[in-house]
């Protein structure tokens, strides 16, 4: 455990950057909106790299490859966990009008390429960004309604809602990736 905490120390990377940045602009006074916007936008900056990190030594056939018989491809995970940020976030949060087709994020067969999947992500990880730093005070607690959150009844819980979802499908990603680089 000490060697992780030790690498992590001396790491420059963007999440670690961001770590820094955070700890210098939040303190006693901070309004609660800014520091709920900060930490998951921190965090979201640290399953973005993440994603990257586990995609990056893919080839293209690796990135559509489903090792597990009842599971997606990294390649799918990632069309999913896009249109999920973009309905959720992009439709519902900022109105931006983008129709889901949740079907298609788990059965597209075009194989799009790896530079134009994590581009598209990036992208909907950038909108999510934009609306956290865009929420006052007030709307934190605007209600919201959307098509497979029914549950969720404002824009705080939409936030930790997509937050953890990202968390959820990494987390698969992670071994999906595993078991890729096993069988090299």
């Amino acid at each position: 455990m000490r060697r992780c905490v030790s690498r992590f120390k001396k790491s420059n990377s963007p999440a670690r950057r961001g770590a820094a940045s955070y700890s210098s602009r939040m303190n006693d006074s901070t309004p609660l909106s800014a520091l709920i916007s900060a930490s998951l936008s921190l965090h979201v900056e640290r399953v973005r790299q993440r994603v990257h990190t586990l995609v990056d030594p893919l080839s293209h056939e690796q990135l559509w490859q489903r090792p597990y018989g009842y599971g997606n491809s990294t390649g799918h995970l990632i069309l999913h966990l896009t249109g999920n940020l973009n309905y959720y976030i992009g439709a519902r949060v900022m109105e931006t009008g983008y129709i889901r087709d949740r079907p298609r994020e788990f059965a597209d067969t075009t194989q799009r390429a790896k530079d134009d999947v994590l581009g598209a992500f990036d992208s909907a990880v950038d909108l999510l960004l934009a609306a956290l730093a865009g929420q006052a005070d007030a709307d934190w607690g605007r209600p919201i309604e959307a098509t497979g959150a029914e549950d969720v009844k404002d824009r705080l819980s939409m936030f930790v809602r997509c937050v953890a979802h990202l968390d959820h499908h990494t987390g698969q990603m992670i071994y999906i990736c595993k078991e890729l680089s096993a069988s090299r």
